[in-house]
Formats: structure tokens, sequence, C-alpha cells
């Protein structure tokens, strides 16, 4: 006797819903725009459709659990005073090298003096 192939029934809403909240539906994005180093606009969108266990199984394995990043965005504001701190701190630095250039020539006249005597 031949075997018969039959379709596989339609299944039951209730099949469907299980299914889903069992394996999950996430979509899951973050969109940074910046200019010049200035955050413009921010998206972070996460659509679930699943478990509760499921969703922190999805979110731990990819180590989105923290809803805001670690590092958070710079203003322009910010970046003024970086850029102007981060200039000055190399010009005092230049314009120390010449006179500890000096101090050092000294120090080292001073102990070799003293190794003479």
């Amino acid at each position: 006797m031949s075997s018969v192939n039959r379709a596989p029934r339609p299944s039951s809403l209730a099949d469907v819903l299980d299914v889903v909240l069992d394996k999950g539906i996430v979509v899951d994005a973050y969109v940074r725009v910046a200019l010049l180093g200035v955050e413009l606009v921010t998206i972070d969108a996460r659509v679930v459709i699943a478990s509760v266990d499921t969703y922190l199984r999805f979110a731990e394995a990819v180590d989105r659990l923290d809803i805001q990043p670690a590092q958070e965005p710079v203003g322009l504001p910010e970046l003024g005073e970086r850029a102007i701190e981060s200039t000055a701190k190399h010009v005092v630095e230049k314009k120390l090298e010449g006179p500890a250039e000096k101090v050092k020539d000294v120090i080292e006249a001073v102990r070799g003096r003293r190794r003479e005597e």
C-alpha cells in the first residue's frame, strides 16, 4: 500500500500565538546621525512581540539591556570647552619645553661641578 501525503492542517490562532511568544519576533534598531561630532538625531526603536523571558534572553545576547548608551552624546558647548582645554594644554607644553631644557642643563652642570670637587 502506498502512503498518502496530506497537506498540513492549518494552525489555530492559539498555536501561532504560542510559537510567536516562545520564539519571539524582535525588530531592534539604533540609529545615530551626527555632523562634525554634534549629534543631530538618535532613534532607538525596539518592537517586540515575544514573551518577557524571550525578550530578556535576546536583549542580554546582543547587549541591549541598557536603555541609555554608556557614553552620553557631546553637545556643541562641551566640544568647544574640550577644544579650548586641549589647545591650552598644547600651548603650555610647547612654551615650557625651552625653560625645562635650560633647568635640566643647569641641574646637570651643578651635579657635574659637585662630582669634580
